[in-house]
């Protein structure tokens, strides 16, 4: 029987010609570096950030509606140094009890997508 053996990458739904804001939020306040779209699907809108074992692709959406519950959980090596970025960025941090030892807490993306970040 075949399995399932990972995640090649997480995509998140973002409204048309946001592009800068995006990349404002993952790549300027998450850290995640901005990958180059291939030319056939660049011509739709959306980035994609990636990093060694984490990608997170943004695409448009025409009836965009953000993600309120559904999230990925990116990991991170420093949460409480990634929680004062951010929190320095006028973002909100909604504070949520540890799991498996791991402290964490939810942001909104620029466009209301629920994110999760865990002590890595």
């Amino acid at each position: 029987m075949a399995r399932i053996t990972g995640i090649e990458h997480v995509q998140l739904a973002m409204p048309a010609g946001e592009e800068a804001a995006a990349r404002a939020f993952y790549t300027g306040l998450l850290g995640l570096p901005e990958r180059a779209k291939p030319p056939k699907l660049a011509a739709r809108g959306g980035c994609w950030f990636e990093a060694p074992g984490v990608k997170v692709h943004l695409g448009v959406e025409a009836d965009f509606r953000p993600a309120l519950k559904a999230h990925p959980a990116l990991l991170v090596d420093d949460l409480a140094a990634m929680q004062a970025v951010l929190e320095a960025a006028g973002i909100a941090i909604i504070p949520d009890d540890p799991v498996d030892g791991r402290a964490r807490f939810y942001v909104a993306d620029p466009f209301g997508n629920r994110i999760e970040l865990m002590q890595g």
